[in-house]
């Protein structure tokens, strides 16, 4: 009774506040005024509903932190489902026919939109490594990504180089990079190595905006040729899905391999990176190697991503590779949950697709974006689906207990 009471003066108080701007409104033309009544009803049932809900869902989220602090293991029922391996290897083969079939049963424009989400499914899961599995800031994926594209773009151009030549060569151009950005960099930590990697960023893009001789410019570069296919000529249409298949075969290879990653010794490795740096070197773990592989392993899916972007596109110019896509690219990391697989998938699916779907509120859409982030934040900030530790238990032979740790 008592949230009740104070969801209602929520409302009154937000039908005070908003009565002059919703409710009135002059016509100066006619020299009249306007009672929109309706609009006050509007926010007043809005205000309270929401005040309710949020009320309620902060009372939810003590409950569960208390829980949590007892020691009690709750799951979900998702959670179980995915735990269960006589059930993860049929979704994992069903979601896998899906998308396979998925190109030859929607149109033309819904396959470009699924690229854009598989691309930014490799970018994610690369800053990944960087960011969820060694633990560092990282703000300039959005440089890497570009080194990827114009590798490939001028390789064409100047040299000649093909697509699936030009592939491999983009990642290790993008790795080397990030290898001699981690260099001086080595001794930096969280917000100070943040700024530098931001300012990285824009020093490749400023590069690229003013090395018109080579680059471009700002005009960029175009008739950049889409994969062959045996010397097949394709329609747009039928190259589409082939660049469709190339980036889910990309996204399968990336996901495998940083599943791969975090089980193996540099997985562990990084994993001890990020939970602290100084037990990490005491351990005898050469942290400079770990660090320069954190940043060559992450920024070469970032450069593999660019080489696909500038042959689906066909044309490329700096305004692509702006601050903003590296930011998309970190909240995809955030909001899924750092250091999960699945969750940078589901990341990406809401800030790439939800977009999409959702036009009809594009005037709304960061608005909603930041309502998201900030809900996340105050009921998520593990992320929608958080790193799944392992548990280990080491039975103690003289006293015969068990004691477990997570690592």
């Amino acid at each position: 009774m008592n949230e009740l009471k104070k969801s209602i003066l929520v409302s009154i108080w937000f039908m005070f506040l908003t009565f002059p701007i919703m409710v009135i409104r002059v016509n100066s033309i006619e020299k009249t005024v306007v009672w929109r009544w309706e609009n006050l009803a509007l926010i007043g049932i809005g205000s309270f509903v929401l005040s309710f809900v949020w009320r309620w869902a902060l009372r939810r989220k003590e409950v569960s932190d208390a829980v949590a602090d007892s020691g009690s293991k709750e799951t979900g029922k998702f959670s179980r489902m995915l735990d269960n391996p006589a059930l993860r290897l049929p979704l994992q083969i069903g979601f896998l026919a899906l998308f396979m079939a998925i190109p030859w049963v929607v149109t033309t424009y819904q396959t470009n939109i699924l690229i854009s989400f598989l691309l930014y499914v490799v970018l994610g899961l690369g800053l990944n490594v960087i960011v969820g599995v060694a633990g560092l800031l990282f703000l300039g994926h959005a440089a890497f990504y570009a080194i990827g594209a114009y590798s490939y773009a001028l390789l064409n151009q100047y040299f000649g180089l093909g697509f699936w030549i030009s592939l491999p060569i983009g990642g290790i151009l993008a790795a080397l990079a990030g290898v001699a950005l981690a260099f001086p960099v080595l001794r930096l930590r969280g917000d100070y190595l943040a700024i530098v990697t931001l300012g990285f960023g824009e020093i490749v893009r400023l590069l690229l905006e003013n090395w018109s001789n080579l680059t471009g410019g700002p005009s960029g570069i175009s008739n950049i040729p889409r994969p062959g296919l045996m010397d097949a000529k394709l329609s747009v249409a039928d190259a589409n899905i082939y660049i469709y298949y190339i980036v889910l075969a990309l996204a399968i290879i990336t996901i495998i391999a940083v599943s791969r990653l975090k089980d193996s010794r540099i997985g562990r490795a990084l994993q001890a990176l990020r939970e602290d740096e100084v037990a990490c070197e005491a351990m005898g773990i050469d942290r400079v190697g770990v660090k320069l592989m954190a940043f060559g392993l992450g920024t070469a899916w970032a450069g593999f991503a660019g080489v696909v972007f500038a042959a689906k596109t066909t044309f490329i110019n700096p305004a692509s590779f702006t601050f903003f896509e590296s930011a998309i690219i970190l909240s995809i990391v955030v909001l899924g949950g750092m250091g999960s697989n699945l969750g940078v998938i589901l990341g990406s699916a809401f800030l790439v697709l939800l977009p999409e779907y959702m036009r009809a509120f594009s005037e709304y859409r960061m608005i909603l974006f930041a309502t998201a982030m900030v809900l996340m934040m105050v009921f998520r900030p593990q992320g929608l689906i958080p790193e799944k530790r392992r548990v280990y238990t080491v039975v103690d032979p003289e006293l015969n207990t068990a004691k477990g740790g997570q690592i």
